[in-house]
């Protein structure tokens, strides 16, 4: 089992936490699922976790699709 609390939680609980989430709080899951999916050899499980967070981010902002957090990504510092 991953030892990253996004990945290893129940799906119900980080279902919850996404919708209690603010808005920067959710992009920055959705960047940190999207760096895991890079480095994971069974990528399913953080896949399913991306859809999740993709339709919070959908539901939020209707009709802009990921634009909301493509922007938010555009701002952020490199690293």
């Amino acid at each position: 089992m991953s030892l990253n609390p996004l990945i290893s939680e129940p799906v119900g609980d980080f279902v919850s936490r996404l919708e209690a989430m603010t808005d920067d709080e959710l992009f920055a899951t959705m960047s940190s699922l999207e760096k895991a999916s890079e480095a994971a050899e069974d990528a399913e499980e953080i896949l399913a976790r991306i859809a999740l967070t993709e339709t919070e981010i959908e539901r939020r902002y209707p009709g802009e699709l990921l634009a909301p957090y493509r922007n938010w990504k555009q701002r952020q510092p490199v690293s």
